[in-house]
């Protein structure tokens, strides 16, 4: 069976990705049994093997081996957007992209991923590099540093069906991403914010078409998702006066968008942060019988199942506080109370996955360095994950 890797992921693999997982649910309605079982999700991608190579299980696997690669450690660029944006006139601290990448490689970084294209108008390029010629230069800096784009937060059409100049910014958007050498172009925002399946269906029509658009460029298109995207997906039980569904099958909406998306042309991005806000926030669901049911989101599970489509992640770090709605707080990467040892660990395939460290609240208005001090700090602790200690 093909390995999973970034370089081999191949159709016929892609085919093989139909498969069935259980869910087991504990109904918290006394008229109701003890456990239920969901419907098979059907696109569910079974275990693949996975060579020495993805799992470090080979001769250089022993030990003490390191969960990231060097290689693939990376960091989202909205982390330091207070740098990109200063000012390089006005102070001596890194300024512009070119000065960023630059000090982001002595960290250690190799992989970035964009959140846009701007940046002071200043610095080396001038404001606005979402251009042919923007991106030429982008490409000669970060080569220069030894850096890989991995992805974008830019550009996906809202309307649909596409209008003319949707489509046509999309494709230049790709064009862009193929010039700084991208093997993944997405957004920072969920396919829809609904939680009706109707629009679910819909949103996967829509990211169907641009993947198909996307894959005709030799890019992989993908989704980043916050905490709204796992709550549970409204399919059925009595409707309400405008025709909607008001009870749950159980499954969540981003598991039903993976369902009904084509493995070949759409891809996710999994906010490990986002996705344990969720583990906390949405626990339990009205089924389409009436009975309280609880189901725990197991967001290392959830990939597992899908592991192939899941090419990127954000590393972003939390620590608990039941104090308020999100239960919790975010902090610098290696800070927390998330256990990436252990989600990195049941995830596996290091060697396709690539992980990008963030943190929303990393710039500071009194403290301008703070971001890339942010970027050090993450970046060591993420190569300070082993599999034994």
């Amino acid at each position: 069976m093909t390995a999973l890797n970034e370089e081999s992921v191949t159709d016929d693999s892609l085919r093989r990705t139909l498969g069935v997982s259980r869910r087991r649910f504990l109904s918290t309605c006394t008229a109701a049994a003890a456990g239920a079982i969901a419907a098979p999700v059907v696109g569910a991608a079974p275990a693949l093997a996975l060579s020495e190579r993805d799992t470090g299980t080979g001769a250089s696997g022993h030990g003490r081996s390191s969960l990231i690669p060097p290689h693939k450690r990376g960091i989202i660029l909205y982390t330091v957007r207070d740098a990109t944006g200063r000012d390089p006139l006005s102070t001596a601290l890194p300024s512009g992209f070119r000065e960023v990448f630059k000090q982001l490689s002595r960290h250690g970084y190799r992989q970035v991923e964009f959140a846009g294209y701007r940046q002071h108008p200043n610095a080396p390029g001038g404001a606005n590099l979402e251009s042919v010629e923007g991106a030429r230069l982008l490409r000669s800096w970060l080569d220069e540093y030894g850096l890989r784009a991995q992805g974008n937060h830019g550009f996906i059409p809202g309307s649909w069906p596409l209008t003319s100049t949707d489509l046509d910014r999309f494709k230049q958007s790709l064009e862009i991403a193929g010039i700084l050498g991208m093997r993944h172009m997405g957004t920072g925002g969920d396919p829809t914010s609904s939680s009706y399946r109707a629009d679910w269906d819909v949103a996967a029509d829509k990211w169907n078409a641009l993947g198909a658009v996307a894959r005709r460029e030799g890019i992989k298109l993908y989704t980043h998702n916050h905490d709204s995207a796992y709550g549970f997906l409204l399919d059925g039980g009595p409707l309400d006066d405008q025709g909607r569904p008001t009870r749950s099958s159980g499954i969540r909406k981003l598991e039903y968008f993976l369902k009904v998306t084509d493995p070949r042309l759409v891809w996710l991005e999994m906010d490990v942060y986002w996705a344990h806000v969720a583990q906390y926030k949405f626990r339990t669901y009205t089924a389409h019988d009436g009975c309280r049911r609880e189901q725990v989101f197991d967001p290392a599970g959830l990939v597992a199942r899908h592991n192939v489509r899941y090419p990127l992640f954000h590393a972003k770090d939390g620590t608990v506080n039941t104090q308020h709605g999100q239960g919790y707080d975010m902090v610098t990467f290696g800070e927390g109370d998330i256990d990436y040892r252990t989600f990195f660990r049941r995830v596996g395939a290091k060697n396709y996955h690539n992980p990008m460290i963030e943190h929303d609240g990393a710039p500071s208005a009194t403290d301008p360095g703070q971001s890339l001090e942010v970027a050090r700090k993450s970046y060591d602790n993420l190569a300070a994950l082993r599999a034994r200690r």
